[in-house]
């Protein structure tokens, strides 16, 4: 009696870790690229990017890991070659913008470094070569014809810019979604986008994020890009999908 009682044990306990399993095991609903398809890039400004960017010292790491630089340009020259449509999400921020009297803990850091700041709205009087600017090797291809630069967005997500508008009106549903910094903007980007209706992959190792004490923003976007978008792709993966698509 006493091992029958024990056998019913194991194999309910076997049984509820098979459904505990099954539940961990995230579906994957796959992403195809088409004629529906665009590229939306965060970011790609030397204060994230460069060496000589004011947060360099804690996404630097994470930048040179992930070949973050290079991969995005890879998504920059595979979407000219093949007549995607990218679309540069950017991040300014402008005198009046210091006034905010409401912050969180990063907004008030990037308003005491002088983080993506620019001299005015309406010219451009300091801005090439500043920590706003693209990074120079990226400014062949967002002047060319495919990329269209959305107005800024102020703290993380599109909410206040009008990527989704630039997208919609361009008849895009399906986002590839890369740029910086992957748990802040990127990941905010992510989130908006899947809530208004567009289908989102991320390519995982064309963004990167700051790494602090007890705190890495990579492994914690890492999560979220898996639990939420439609499917996370390496650089090569995607610069592969996109080629196959247009053979």
């Amino acid at each position: 009696m006493k091992s029958q009682i024990i056998n019913k044990v194991l194999a309910f306990a076997l049984l509820l870790g098979a459904s505990v399993n099954s539940y961990a095991q995230l579906p994957d609903p796959g992403f195809t690229v088409d004629a529906n398809t665009a590229i939306v890039i965060t970011d790609p400004q030397n204060d994230f990017l460069s060496p000589d960017g004011v947060t360099w010292g804690v996404v630097g790491q994470s930048v040179t890991e992930n070949n973050t630089v290079d991969n995005l340009e890879a998504l920059f020259k595979v979407a000219a070659e093949n007549n995607i449509k990218v679309f540069v999400s950017p991040h300014y921020y402008f005198k009046h913008d210091h006034n905010w009297q409401i912050e969180g803990a990063l907004e008030q850091l990037m308003h005491n470094i002088g983080m993506f700041d620019r001299e005015h709205t309406l010219h451009t009087d300091g801005f090439e070569g500043s920590g706003a600017d693209w990074l120079e090797q990226y400014k062949k291809y967002i002047n060319g014809e495919n990329v269209i630069i959305t107005s800024p967005h102020k703290v993380y997500g599109p909410e206040s810019n009008d990527l989704a508008l630039q997208l919609r009106k361009n008849g895009i549903n399906n986002v590839i979604l890369a740029g910086m910094s992957a748990n802040l903007c990127t990941e905010s980007h992510m989130r908006d986008l899947v809530e208004g209706g567009f289908r989102v992959a991320v390519v995982k190792d064309a963004t990167a994020a700051a790494v602090l004490p007890g705190l890495d923003g990579y492994q914690a976007a890492l999560t979220n890009f898996q639990m939420i978008s439609s499917h996370v792709f390496t650089t090569e993966e995607i610069v592969s999908e996109i080629k196959n698509y247009n053979k």
